[in-house]
């Protein structure tokens, strides 16, 4: 162990016996009557008063950074804080008391933070899902949260869990993205964000497919935000994460089993429950099992516009995929029935990607027309073609369209929207 590692080592320990004479001189009764600002400020000189009566020489560096993680430690998330607050980290994952990566425009990298402990990062994961009425114990070892900002947090404690505990925070920003901004990212040309406006403004269904970390969330909110203001929505999800715009909105989430085993609430009983609910549109954060028949009954039957994310790494994959979904609610349906249902429920499917560069793209939007014997036909409207890696290791392409005018295209002017004159033609580059 080198000296700088020693150095560090000593400072952990001086500011654990720090945190710990802290605790002890605190008054937590008076601190939660203040204010944020005057709390912070109260442990802030309280932190100075216990160094200074300690007499240990600190350099003014080494007194500031102990005093600002102390004051994480007491309103925060302890050493996660610094990571949450740069709005360019897009992942936080803790695989260990000691291995923290993060994710930054695209790429893994690790970090210097850690934990004092395995007990010290249990008490961060047990105030991140104690603030949502979640729980995470041995009875019960994985756990799915949520930030305040809306970052979506899995954790996975010991037994289950063999190094320690870990945990996963999957970020949104301060804010939800705007569709000139993914533009501008060159995630998805303005011709093709257009369209799937104008589709999801006509009401048109639209299946949004990728693999994790793809953007599939971030284009679901996107779109969302071209719902008109009158209609109903109701989001159904896992652990809340969508930021949905609409004043008409109501927003559930599923519940799961109490210490006993009892008492879960999952997707499909939700989405039965919001049919009672006079929603316009339902939004399925995602669609997993058994809830994908309901679904798909929802988008037949008068809640048109309906959308949701799917895990898969094709179109066809995510129709595949559906039809698997539909099988587990036991309803006896043939294959064909099954296959019907989904070409008549769904109009759009929109395939996203993160590529080896780190950039997410739309790699297409594809029309489901119908069915073709036994057979749902699909036609790609646009799609990106990777013409290979620049020299700075960017990944290089074009968004093309098809030249297929789609079918919808009548539902979007019978719904009085004007689309561009060259909407379907133009070619945009990606270098």
């Amino acid at each position: 162990m080198d000296g700088t590692a020693i150095e560090m080592l000593n400072l952990q320990k001086y500011k654990s016996e720090v945190h710990h004479t802290l605790i002890s001189q605190l008054d937590l009764e008076k601190l939660s009557r203040a204010d944020s600002a005057q709390a912070r400020q109260a442990v802030a000189d309280l932190v100075k008063e216990i160094i200074a009566s300690q007499g240990v020489p600190l350099s003014y560096a080494e007194q500031e950074k102990i005093q600002s993680d102390l004051i994480d430690e007491v309103f925060g998330l302890g050493p996660l804080e610094p990571l949450l607050r740069d709005p360019k980290i897009s992942d936080i994952l803790v695989n260990g008391k000691d291995h923290v990566f993060i994710e930054r425009g695209g790429r893994l990298q690790k970090t210097d933070t850690v934990f004092r402990d395995d007990r010290h990062l249990m008490q961060i994961i047990d105030r991140i899902v104690s603030r949502v009425g979640r729980r995470v114990d041995e009875a019960s070892p994985m756990v799915d949260a949520r930030l305040p900002d809306g970052s979506r947090v899995n954790a996975v404690i010991p037994p289950l869990a063999l190094d320690g505990p870990s945990m996963s925070i999957r970020r949104f920003g301060t804010g939800p993205l705007a569709a000139n901004q993914l533009v501008q990212l060159r995630t998805i040309s303005a011709e093709m964000m257009e369209v799937l406006g104008a589709a999801a403004r006509a009401k048109l269904s639209i299946l949004i497919s990728g693999g994790t970390g793809a953007g599939k969330t971030t284009m679901l909110n996107i779109l969302s935000h071209n719902i008109p203001q009158h209609e109903r929505v109701i989001t159904i999800e896992d652990a809340a994460e969508l930021q949905l715009a609409q004043e008409n909105l109501v927003r559930l989430e599923t519940r799961p089993p109490n210490i006993e085993g009892h008492g879960a609430i999952r997707q499909r009983q939700l989405l039965v429950n919001a049919l009672r609910m006079r929603p316009d549109r339902i939004i399925l954060g995602e669609v997993r099992g058994e809830e994908a028949f309901d679904m798909l009954q929802a988008m037949n039957t008068g809640h048109e516009g309906s959308m949701s994310t799917i895990h898969a790494n094709t179109p066809r994959d995510a129709l595949s995929r559906l039809e698997s979904m539909m099988t587990m609610a036991n309803l006896s349906l043939t294959e064909r029935s099954m296959r019907q249902q989904i070409a008549s429920a769904i109009n759009i499917v929109v395939q996203v990607s993160r590529l080896s560069d780190g950039t997410r793209k739309v790699m297409s939007v594809s029309e489901i027309i119908g069915m073709e014997e036994n057979i749902i036909s699909m036609q790609d409207i646009f799609s990106f073609q990777k013409k290979g890696i620049g020299p700075d290791g960017r990944v290089v392409g074009a968004f093309v369209p098809s030249g297929i005018r789609p079918r919808f295209l009548e539902r979007i002017q019978l719904a009085g929207i004007v689309l561009s004159p060259n909407v379907f033609d133009n070619v945009m580059e990606v270098n």
